[in-house]
């Protein structure tokens, strides 16, 4: 299991849960892979963890330094076109929520 190396707190989470519609899947898988990598190399950008089930719901968490590093990245050029496709193809529906990390501890197990 892979999770993000996130630095000691405060950090901020955005955390994107989806259910994704039957259009356009290989457009989508190829665009997700492509926003992974552009987020990664996005000014204050920290990690991502991200899972989706067998019937479409997706939990996508990713970290960043600062709510301006957010912003920035919710107004990146590709990510906006990536966003408008996802509004009328890729999501039935989706809900975004954006977070303040305070404290965080790991079990090594």
């Amino acid at each position: 299991m892979f999770f993000a190396n996130t630095p000691e707190p405060p950090y901020y989470a955005c955390i994107f849960t989806s259910q994704r519609s039957d259009k356009d899947a290989a457009s989508y898988n190829s665009t997700a892979e492509f926003m992974d990598e552009l987020a990664a190399q996005q000014d204050g950008y920290l990690g991502v963890e991200s899972v989706r089930d067998q019937n479409g719901l997706g939990i996508t968490v990713s970290y960043w330094k600062s709510l301006d590093a957010i912003k920035l990245w919710k107004e990146n050029a590709a990510h906006k076109k990536a966003q408008e496709k996802g509004v009328k193809d890729w999501y039935s529906s989706y809900t975004t929520r954006i977070c303040k990390v305070e404290r965080d501890y790991t079990s090594n197990e």
